[in-house]
Formats: C-alpha cells, sequence, structure tokens
C-alpha cells in the first residue's frame, strides 16, 4: 500500500496538469482574436503622428487597445494608395481598415486640423465592429439605428447612401464609426457603450466639429452668392429688356418728332417746347436706367468673383484630402 501512494499522487499531479493544459487550450481557442491582439500590441511601437492622434482625439480603455492592436500608420500619399483604395472615383477616402491594419492619410492642411485624429478613431470602431458577436452587432446596431432616425441631415443621408452603395452590408459598421466620432449628442445608451472606447468622446467629436465647419461655411456661402448671382441675373436680364423697349421707343418718338417739327406740324412755340421737354425727360430716365443697370453689373461681377474665390477654396480643400492629387515628388 505504501509503494501505492506516489503513484496516486502522480496521476493526480498529472490529471490536473492535463486539465490546466486542455483549459488553457480551450480558453485560447476561444479568445484567439484577444491573444493575437495582445500579442499585437506587445509588438507595436507607435511613431508620434500616431501618439499625437491618441492624445488629441480622447481613445481610451479598449479603443486605444484596438488601436494599437491595428498598427495604425500615418501614410503619405503613395504609401496609403497602395494600403487603400477608393470605391469610387470621385470620392476621396481618408483612411481604412484593411486586413485588421489601419492606415491614415497624412492631411498636411492646416485649415483642416484634427481630421486626421477624427479618421483614426472612425478606423478604430471599425475593428471594433469586426470583434464583436452578431448579438452584439444586432443589439448596438438597433441603437445605432434609432439614433440615426433623429438625425436631419441630408449630408448623412446622402454618405450613407455612398456606403450602401459601395459596401453593401455594412450599413451599422458605418453608422458605428461616423456616429461615436462625428455626433456629439446621443442616446445615453449609446454614449455608455462608446466610454468603452473613449476616455473623452467630445474630444473627437469637437475636432470634427471645427474641421467640418470650414467644408460647410464655405458651401453655405457660396450657395448663397449662387443664389445672389441668379436672382441678379435675372433682373439684369429683365431690366436690359425694358431698358432696349424703352430706347426703342424713345429713338422712333424722336424721328417723329424730328420729322414733325421738319414738316411744321406743331401749333406753337409752347407745343413744340412742352414734346421736347418730354423727350428730353424720357431720355435722361434712360440714362438713369443704364446707370442702374451698370451698377448691377458691376455688382454681380463682383459678387461671381467673390463666388469663384469661394470654388477655388472649396477645390484646394478637397484636394488637400484627395491622396489622388498629393503634389509629385522633388528631388
Amino acid at each position: 500500500m505504501l509503494n501505492k501512494k506516489p503513484s496516486s499522487l502522480s496521476t493526480i499531479i498529472s490529471l490536473v496538469v492535463v486539465a490546466a493544459l486542455v483549459g488553457a487550450t480551450a480558453w485560447l481557442l476561444l479568445n484567439r482574436q484577444f491573444v493575437l491582439d495582445q500579442i499585437s500590441v506587445w509588438d507595436y511601437h507607435p511613431s508620434a503622428s500616431v501618439v499625437t492622434i491618441e492624445e488629441r482625439s480622447g481613445l481610451g480603455g479598449k479603443g486605444l487597445f484596438y488601436f494599437y492592436a491595428s498598427h495604425p500608420e500615418v501614410d503619405s500619399a503613395a504609401d496609403f494608395n497602395i494600403n487603400c483604395q477608393r470605391r469610387e472615383a470621385k470620392s476621396a477616402i481618408l483612411g481604412c481598415y484593411n486586413n485588421k491594419n489601419i492606415y491614415i492619410y497624412n492631411v498636411s492642411n492646416a485649415q483642416l486640423d484634427g481630421i486626421e485624429e477624427v479618421t483614426a478613431a472612425h478606423e478604430m470602431l471599425h475593428a471594433v465592429w469586426d470583434r464583436m458577436s452578431n448579438k452584439d452587432k444586432a443589439s448596438v446596431g438597433a441603437l445605432l439605428e434609432a439614433q440615426y432616425a433623429r438625425i436631419n441631415d441630408p449630408a448623412l443621408k446622402e454618405r450613407m447612401a455612398y456606403y450602401d452603395r459601395t459596401e453593401p452590408g455594412e450599413h451599422d459598421n458605418e453608422l458605428h464609426s461616423i456616429i461615436g466620432t462625428e455626433v456629439a449628442l446621443i442616446s445615453p445608451e449609446l454614449e455608455k457603450y462608446y466610454s468603452q472606447y473613449f476616455s473623452n468622446r467630445s474630444k473627437v467629436t469637437a475636432l470634427h466639429t471645427a474641421y467640418n465647419s470650414v467644408f460647410t461655411q464655405l458651401s453655405q456661402e457660396s450657395d448663397a452668392l449662387f443664389a445672389e448671382l441668379g436672382a441678379l441675373s435675372t433682373k439684369i436680364d429683365k431690366d436690359k429688356a425694358q431698358y432696349q423697349s424703352d430706347a426703342t421707343k424713345l429713338s422712333s418718338d424722336i424721328a417723329a418728332f424730328n420729322q414733325k417739327a421738319n414738316d411744321g406740324g406743331f401749333t406753337s412755340t409752347t407745343d413744340f417746347n412742352n414734346q421736347r421737354a418730354a423727350l428730353i425727360a424720357r431720355s435722361s430716365a434712360l440714362d438713369s436706367e443704364r446707370t442702374t443697370i451698370n451698377a448691377e453689373i458691376k455688382t454681380y461681377n463682383d459678387k461671381n468673383a467673390q463666388y469663384q474665390a469661394l470654388i477655388v477654396q472649396s477645390e484646394a480643400l478637397n484636394k488637400s484630402i484627395d491622396s489622388s492629387v498629393a503634389p509629385a515628388p522633388s528631388l
């Protein structure tokens, strides 16, 4: 009996070790992605630009973990275009989540300060969505759809139509990133959900509001000027037509007056002077009309110059976020 005790103890230890190994193996299988993410985070060394993005965007907790697990890069145009492919020729992209990596286009335009941070947070949330279970996607998706229904923004609807066109089935995935980084006021349920990924979500939404206001202001100013130009053009055309009609009629009446004078048709000097004075008054009124029209034309030209300047500014902004029109490399 004494000889069997060590054998029993050895068996028990072996069983415990086997159970531990089985348990560890099962845990690894069930948490494979987390393990891979953790290894990826340990292996990642952020650049100075990525550290700045982290600090300014309000990332924190799980958000920072998944951000680093995705090995984010801030790329020049050449590298960015290799890593991120646009889905429509006319639609520039600022970042992408590709093969579990995050790529961000380096936008150097100072007017658009914060655009890289918002893009980075947007792509981080794609990484989160990629790792969510179908059950979690359904529950969070319901909250997102309810929030989307409360947002009355034609630009967002147009944007979502683009995503529905180019990324079928990813509607809630895109809403997850857009609402989380661009919409300041959301439901308490969504705010609590996003708090897992941000230490201060208001930082990223404030950055979005700031740079987006540049586009919004330009758009509003150009739309207002365009409307003014349309109304002014219509008025000028109407005034010119009236002026031409009045001028033609006056010319005809002056010719008739001169013919009548030559034919001795006036019965008195008073009658002659009265009709002549009336023609002179009409001529003066026409001169005033011409002066007014010329002033309207000048106003139109001035406003058109302002409008064209806004168009140039808008094009410059759009080019600054379009990696396909980046400056050519220099020697």
